[in-house]
Formats: C-alpha cells, sequence, structure tokens
C-alpha cells in the first residue's frame, strides 16, 4: 500500500485546511461517527463524491456538543451549506438494547466510548449550528433523518414524533442514499438560489406553508393525514405508513405531502436507481480506506469488522417488516461492475494485516446480485414493497449465474485465499423452481459453491420464526423452506466431508407473535437439534411495518387489529423458550406452558428427564444477558454489525445485537 499523506483524507481541522491552501470550504460535514475514509461510511462517500464535483468539503467527526461548541465553530461559515451525518446507525440503536439499556460500547467511536455522541445527533447539532450560524443552510442526511421524514414512532421516548426537520430546525433533508441529491443541491446553491426556495430536487424533504407549496396540491400528490390526526388516531398513522412504504419502493412515486404544526412537510419522489456506472463511480472514488491518522493507536469496532470485506450491490427486493433498507436503499438492485468489485479487492489485498482472507463479499443480502425484473414495464407499474414475498414475482430474475463469475474472478486473484460470504443468503431464492431451467442449474452450483467454498464454518441465515402465521406478518418465507434448505446443507456437508453450521436467526416479539408461537418454536429447534445463539427481542425502529403494526396495533396493509407483546414480562415470557435447554429456565417455563394451556408441550421439551426440580426465577437474569452462547461452542466477539446500509455495517449491527455474552447489554436496528 503506498505510503499515505495528511491530505490524502478530507481535512478536519483548520491546520489541515491550511496545508492545502485552503482559506475556508464550501460544505462542511458534521458526523457523529469516528471519520472512517471508507465507502461503507456515509461521511465519507458524500465527502469524497462532492470533493469529485469540485467542491472544499472539510468534516468535524464527532464534536464535543458541550460548553461553548468550540469544534462547532473551529473551521469557520462553509461557503455554501452545513452537511449533517449523524452515523451510520440510527444514534439510539447504537447506545441502546431493544430492553432501553446501554450497550456496552459504541461501535463507531475510537475505542469504543460511549461519550462521543448525543442522543439524536441530528437535532442536536443542527440547533448548535442555527445558533451559531443562523444563516448557514443545514441539510440533514444519514440513516436518523432518512427514515424520521415523516411522523414516525420513536421507540425511546414512546410516543409519534414529527418530522425531523421540525424539532432540528434544518432546511432540508435529503433521504436516502444521497449522492445524487446532495450534488445536484451544491450546483443550485453554487448558483447563487437561496435554500427557501429549492422545492424541486428529488429524494429531498422540506417544510413550507401551503400555499408555497410549488403547483399547489394537486391529484397527482398524495395527501396523507396530518400528524395531529395521527396523534388522535393510531390507524391514521398505519393508513399513512402504507402509502409512506408503497412510494418508497415505485420506479415512478408520487410526491408526499403531510401537514404538521400549520406547515407541510413534503417528500419529493425519490430519484430513479443508480446505474452500475454511478455505483461504480462513488466505489471507485480515491478512499483511503483508513480512519483518519487521529486515531492512531485507537480500535474502531465498527471499521475492524468490515475492513477486509467489499460490497458488490445496493438495494433490497425482500422487503421484510422489521427492515428498513427499501425505505433506505430503495427495493430495486443496483449492481457493481466485475471491474470495479475487483479493483476494491485488489485494494484490500494491500492492507498490510490482509492475510488473504475476504471476510465478506456480499451485500444487504448476499445472493440478490445481478437479479431485476425481466420485463421493466411491469416493474415501472409495481408497487409491491417485497418481490419475493407473499411469493416470488414471476417477473423476477433470479439467475446466481452473475453472481457466480463474480466469485470466480474474486478467487481467481492471487493472494486470495478464501472468500467468505458473511452477509445473509436468502435461502427462497436458492430453492425457487423457475420456469427458465438454466436459473434453477445456477442456483443449485451456487449453493453448492456457497456451501463448499465460501462458508468460514458457520452460515448464518434468517427464517426469523416457526410459525407460518408469524412468518406472513414478517414478510418471510415458510419455515418449512429453511428446513428444506437445512437437508441440503446437511447432505452437501456430508457428500463434501465438512464439518459446518447452519446458525439461524430468530426474533422474539414481533408483532402478532404469541407465548405459544414461541413454545412452539422451541419444540421445533429442538427436533431440528438446535441450541440457538442468534435470538433477539423484536425492537421497533422508524419507518418500518412492523413498528407501526407494533405501536397502532393494527396491520397497515388491511387494517385488521394484531396484538403484540408489550410489556416487560410478556417479553421476557416469550424470550424464555429461545433457553428452553438451560436447566435454570425449565420449572419458569414448565410453569408457563401450563398456564397459557399448553401442558402437551412440556413433555416434547423435556421428554425423559424426570421432573423439574425448583430454581430461583431467572427473569431478572434475562433482563441482564440478552442473549446466551451455545454452552458447548465459543461465542463470538459483541462487537456491533444495521443492516444501516444493509452493508456491512448491517451485519455487524445484527450481530452485536443477536451475540451478546452474559455480563453485556446490547440489542438491535435490525436491518437499517
Amino acid at each position: 500500500m503506498k505510503e499515505l499523506r495528511l491530505t490524502d483524507w478530507l481535512p478536519t481541522t483548520k491546520k489541515e485546511m491550511e496545508i492545502r491552501g485552503w482559506d475556508e470550504a464550501d460544505i462542511i460535514l458534521f458526523s457523529g461517527d469516528a471519520y472512517v475514509d471508507h465507502p461503507s461510511f456515509g461521511a465519507a462517500v458524500i465527502g469524497r463524491v462532492l470533493e469529485a464535483n469540485g467542491y472544499r468539503v472539510a468534516i468535524v467527526p464527532q464534536p464535543d456538543w458541550h460548553g461553548d461548541y468550540r469544534d462547532f465553530k473551529k473551521l469557520g461559515k462553509p461557503r455554501l451549506f452545513f452537511g449533517i451525518s449523524p452515523g451510520c446507525m440510527d444514534s439510539m440503536v447504537n447506545k441502546y438494547t431493544a430492553n432501553r439499556r446501554l450497550r456496552s460500547e459504541d461501535a463507531y467511536s475510537p475505542d469504543g466510548r460511549h461519550d462521543c455522541r448525543p442522543e439524536y445527533p441530528t437535532i442536536v447539532y443542527t440547533q448548535i449550528l442555527k445558533q451559531l450560524f443562523p444563516d448557514v443552510p443545514v441539510i440533514l442526511g444519514g440513516i436518523e433523518a432518512s427514515l424520521r421524514r415523516l411522523t414516525h414512532y420513536d421507540y425511546w421516548q414512546d410516543k409519534l414524533m414529527r418530522c425531523i426537520l421540525c424539532d432540528s430546525g434544518a432546511d432540508m433533508i435529503v433521504y436516502g442514499m444521497g449522492e445524487k441529491p446532495i450534488v445536484r443541491l451544491a450546483e443550485r446553491l453554487r448558483e447563487g438560489e437561496d435554500i427557501h426556495d429549492i422545492h424541486d430536487i428529488p429524494q429531498t424533504v422540506y417544510l413550507t406553508a401551503k400555499d408555497s407549496i410549488p403547483g399547489g396540491i394537486s391529484d397527482n400528490d398524495l395527501v396523507l393525514h396530518s400528524h395531529k390526526e395521527c396523534l388522535q388516531n393510531k390507524k391514521a398513522q398505519a393508513e399513512n405508513f402504507r402509502h409512506i412504504e408503497e412510494e418508497s419502493n415505485k420506479i415512478h412515486a408520487q410526491r408526499l405531502l403531510q401537514e404538521v404544526d400549520g406547515k407541510y412537510a413534503v417528500v419529493n419522489p425519490p430519484y430513479p436507481p443508480m446505474t452500475t456506472e454511478d455505483l461504480d463511480a462513488s466505489f471507485d472514488l480515491p478512499y483511503t480506506r483508513l480512519p483518519h491518522p487521529k486515531y492512531k493507536n485507537k480500535r474502531i469496532p465498527a471499521y475492524e469488522m468490515i475492513k477486509h470485506s467489499v460490497n458488490i450491490h445496493r438495494g433490497c427486493f425482500g422487503g421484510c417488516a422489521f427492515c428498513t433498507i427499501s425505505a433506505h436503499q430503495g427495493k430495486f438492485i443496483v449492481c457493481r461492475s466485475k471491474e470495479s468489485i475487483l479493483k476494491e479487492v485488489k485494494q484490500v489485498m494491500q492492507l498490510p494485516d490482509f492475510k488473504g482472507y475476504l471476510s465478506d463479499l456480499g451485500g444487504p443480502s448476499a445472493n440478490m446480485y445481478g437479479m431485476e425484473g425481466r420485463n421493466k414495464n411491469i416493474c415501472e407499474k409495481c408497487k409491491r414493497p417485497s418481490c419475493i414475498h407473499p411469493q416470488i414475482c414471476p417477473n423476477l430474475n433470479t439467475d446466481h449465474s452473475k453472481l457466480l463469475d463474480i466469485y470466480h474472478a474474486v478467487d481467481q486473484l492471487p493472494g486470495i485465499k478464501k472468500s467468505f460470504i458473511g452477509s445473509g443468503v436468502r435461502y427462497d431464492l436458492l430453492l425457487y423452481k423457475s420456469k427458465d431451467e438454466k436459473s434453477n442449474e445456477a442456483a443449485r452450483q451456487y449453493t453448492r459453491e456457497l456451501i463448499c467454498h465460501h462458508v468460514s464454518g458457520r452460515l448464518k441465515v434468517a427464517p426469523e420464526h416457526t410459525s407460518d402465521r408469524v412468518l406472513q406478518l414478517m414478510r418471510k418465507p415458510s419455515f418449512s423452506q429453511f428446513e428444506e434448505f437445512k437437508r441440503i446443507f446437511d447432505r452437501i456437508n456430508n457428500e463434501e466431508h465438512l464439518r459446518q453450521q447452519i446458525i439461524p436467526y430468530f426474533i422474539s416479539s414481533h408483532p402478532g407473535c404469541r407465548e405459544e408461537d414461541m413454545a412452539e418454536l422451541a419444540v421445533i429447534t429442538k427436533r431440528l437439534d438446535f441450541q440457538l445463539e442468534q435470538v433477539q427481542d423484536f425492537t421497533p425502529t422508524p419507518m418500518t411495518i412492523s413498528t407501526e403494526t407494533w405501536y397502532t396495533g393494527y396491520d397497515p396493509y388491511t387494517l385488521e387489529p394484531v396484538s403484540s407483546a408489550k410489556t416487560q414480562r410478556e417479553k421476557l415470557a416469550q424470550r424464555q423458550f429461545f433457553f428452553w435447554y438451560k436447566p435454570e429456565e425449565r420449572r419458569n417455563i414448565e410453569q408457563e406452558l401450563k398456564r397459557i394451556g399448553r401442558p402437551d408441550l412440556i413433555s416434547k421439551l423435556y421428554a425423559g428427564q424426570g421432573m423439574s426440580r425448583p430454581f430461583g426465577d431467572s427473569r431478572e437474569y434475562h433482563r441482564e444477558n440478552k442473549t446466551y452462547s451455545h454452552p458447548r461452542r465459543d461465542s463470538k466477539s459483541n462487537s456491533p454489525s444495521q443492516r444501516d446500509s444493509k452493508s456491512n455495517h448491517d451485519h455487524y449491527r445484527e450481530k452485536q445485537d443477536r451475540q451478546e455474552k452474559p455480563g453485556n447489554v446490547r440489542g438491535r436496528n435490525r436491518r437499517h
């Protein structure tokens, strides 16, 4: 790897600006994360994209928001605007578990420190900047603002919140993956336009008076229930969310309008999906791929997790009910070219600590690369949030051939010993029987190659539950498909004399899930010889169908009532069934099965084990420990991985939340 200079990073101090000969910056970004100059970190991407378009961009990572605000003043006033990038993960998910307990570390801060960012940095940073520089536009981006662009439920405050522009005082939100809108906005501001007059850029959100809405409210607009109506009527919030989700996943979306406090939040439709050339241009920018030198000898856990991985596409058409990828990245898959992927792999190979093993060659879902609708006209009219639920769309090309070609090309590079697939695999795509026999053969080949050559001992998949009724609400395939995939996995392992494990992920307390469903999950997974490790409580996060169902009590698409476990007692009652195999849990589980009228399941869980002996109540133990590791296996690090870009960060957050060691407390924002 070439020797790097300080000027190879975006400047973070006045001195670094002076080294470049700048007396001012055009744009100053404030980031809630440590500054890692890597294409998996949003602030670095936006900074590099703007830099490539000729702007002087500086970045202030994790400014001190106490005292005299010197970090907010040290670079002076930018010529065009301040940008707020609160972090790769939602700040509240990054800080708290599903039980609202503090995580053991902040994965995006040096040495995992907790004191480097406030709660809701989007709001805190904006309010400080508006106090210091009231005439400078402030533009919000990143997962936190993107998913709070309209009325949303906030789990940590347990209330319905307004569009985040209202509480922050910012001028505009750029939602989703913001390369295109942020460049267009910078151009307009450079041309001298006032931020309050810029209302037509796609993929932006702004507040305005009713009589200032461009073109007025027309039949082409979709007017949502007002924030006040949503506060008064939960069904109105549920109705709103169906439209919000549908418009987030359409090629030709409508403009969304919502009245809030006498003004209107206006959500312009998103840009069309990026092209391969667009995505390559973003990934091929001159990232150092390293943390800024200011962090010398300090560990940034999230970076350590993803530094030897490569993201090969954006978007996910899975549409899982608890996932925010489509709301942020969209459901349409945008692939990088083979050339761009190989170029990045070669850069990873130059890292001094690279030993020949890629930790992940994946994306939001591991095996969606190259997949799209056969007939684009059908896709242009479609508003389904998922291309594979409740059934796989017959227009979807599920051919894995392009992905196999990428794997082969990477593995043929001298110096690559193994490329692992750390991203979650959609086994329903592997089992799907297409009318195209070529696609079916590619799926069979992919399955064998995945299991034989790309598993680092453990393959993670996400059945999430065993109850088909709950899975329907989750928008996940029937558990029978997981059982079929497991049979294939075991058969190939036997044929190839491999000793690999399949690691399933499960969620308790999802909307619609009852204690009886969890008890049956325990019986079924016992039958399959699993002692579960990767488990967690459902965590309500902004802008998911599951969260809106959990909060409102209604399915937003049918408006049918859906019950949810909400109290600590209800959640603990469900979660304990994950750990039926622990002796200290048996007495509580037997009592609970009798209470819910399912004593028949006791013999299925404890056949031949005799009567339970009394133990102390273990519920307090569960309050302090989110998950448990298999007693005969070594647990992995409890450092984090959002499904924020359901790129590498998503898997890192997921690992953090699902795999807590006793004594530590964590949670997750599933698939942000």
